[in-house]
């Protein structure tokens, strides 16, 4: 099948990618000059283990390229998708103008019939607002249909998740244009949902704010476990067991950051307010999630004695593992505090400090972890790298000035840091829980 992929970002490289490695004729089309550029240069403008070598792969055997030209884009292929960005405005509100500017285009471009896929995260209606374009600004009578299509990528293992999803969701004015997308799915052979537009639209909103509910619900939970002397690591697999609850998200942190959770939340809050439901509890959700850092640097402030003239070390900058994303990124709200109080912050992440030089450049960014931790007074972990579990604790304390160990995801043994000489603070871990008091 020819396909057109309109937005060279996360979501639509990713598709592209998998697409044409499913055997489908794909180009990415971007307005962006400078993205198209470094893709014919073979260079990614995001970080995603796997995708360079997938789009080599296929730009090589010819089934993907990359153009400027979204109109001839459009006109070549039979599917279109639009996976462009919506992001938040000041009040929560998502913004829609690429969308809308990526649906004029297909109408301009508009010769057959062509089916329109929105894969980009949108309010409840867009696909409403997109057949309109369409319609008002087409050149021919052509016949077209829009479908809602979202995506449930995850960072750091979108190419996976795009290829074995938990199920694929297609919002369909009618059955044989569900085929048509169907048809396109049908070799990753997973369950597939087909409903109206509406409703796949607000599946993907309802999935991420649940998600992001039961996180900021741990996180209380963790905060209580605090001031009751309990271990929420303990809560956590008591409740997990149950397989009505589940222990997926139920890791108690600093709360959830992202390009996706923060967003879609606040935009589900604006939807239902703007249809006159006050979403009392989504906005309690948003409300935990925003003091969870500032709850933690209290803690920290506290233990320091001040942050003034004081070397903190944060281990982790990316909103979370496998990426480069530092899209709502709790370590630049604790680099923030940090600098303000007039800390020193000596920084390390293995992906993601390229980027991070560029909106905290005062950070001084190192080698490696040990170089970080290097005449530190207190050393923050706020992004579980894989590479974090296994560093060798006693050099890091023996690089340190100070002993506070400050650990944002509960990624280290409490019992073991004391034992090493740590003074260990995690989230919602008591010690008078941990040592049987």
């Amino acid at each position: 099948m020819d396909i057109c992929v309109i937005g060279t970002g996360y979501v639509g490289l990713v598709t592209g990618s998998v697409f044409a490695d499913l055997g489908n004729e794909v180009v990415c089309a971007d307005k962006d000059a400078s993205k198209i550029e470094m893709l014919g240069r073979g260079e990614m403008p995001i970080y995603e283990p796997g995708l360079e070598e997938m789009v080599a792969r296929n730009v090589e055997d010819g089934r993907l390229s990359f153009t400027t030209d979204v109109e001839d884009a459009v006109t070549r292929s039979e599917v279109i998708f639009i996976c462009v960005g919506t992001p938040s405005g000041p009040n929560g509100q998502p913004d829609i103008s690429q969308v809308e500017e990526a649906a004029l285009t297909i109408a301009r471009a508009l010769n057959r019939y062509k089916v329109v896929v929105n894969k980009s995260t949108v309010p409840v209606g867009t696909g409403n607002r997109v057949r309109e374009i369409i319609e008002t600004n087409r050149r021919r009578h052509v016949d077209f249909d829009v479908v809602s299509n979202p995506e449930f990528l995850r960072e750091g293992s979108a190419i996976h998740d795009t290829l074995h999803p938990d199920r694929i969701v297609i919002g369909a004015p009618n059955q044989s244009v569900a085929m048509i997308i169907l048809e396109l799915y049908a070799p990753l052979e997973r369950p597939m949902l087909i409903t109206d537009v509406a409703s796949a639209e607000i599946i993907k909103y309802a999935s991420n704010a649940f998600l992001a509910t039961k996180i900021s619900f741990i996180n209380a939970i963790a905060n209580i476990c605090e001031e009751a002397g309990a271990d929420v690591v303990q809560v956590i697999k008591g409740m997990g067991y149950d397989q009505r609850i589940g222990s997926a998200f139920l890791q108690a942190g600093l709360g959830y950051g992202g390009s996706c959770f923060p967003k879609d939340t606040e935009a589900l809050i604006h939807t239902a307010d703007r249809l006159g439901y006050s979403f009392d509890l989504l906005k309690a959700v948003a409300t935990i999630n925003r003091t969870q850092v500032e709850r933690f640097m209290d803690r920290l402030e506290a233990a320091l004695g001040g942050l003034e003239g004081k070397v903190v070390a944060v281990l982790g900058l990316a909103f979370k593992p496998n990426t480069d994303d530092l899209r709502e990124a709790k370590s630049l709200e604790i680099i923030g505090r940090l600098l303000a109080g007039n800390a020193k912050v000596r920084a390390y992440d293995p992906i993601a400090m390229e980027k991070a030089r560029e909106v905290a450049p005062a950070v001084c960014y190192c080698e490696n972890a040990y170089d970080a931790a290097a005449g530190a007074d207190a050393l923050v972990l706020v992004t579980e790298w894989n590479e974090f579990k296994f560093l060798n604790l006693p050099r890091v304390l023996s690089a340190m000035r100070g002993k506070l160990l400050f650990d944002g995801r509960n990624l280290y043994d409490p019992v073991r840091m004391k034992r090493l000489g740590f003074d260990y603070h995690g989230i919602g871990r008591s010690w008078a829980a941990l040592n049987g008091k």
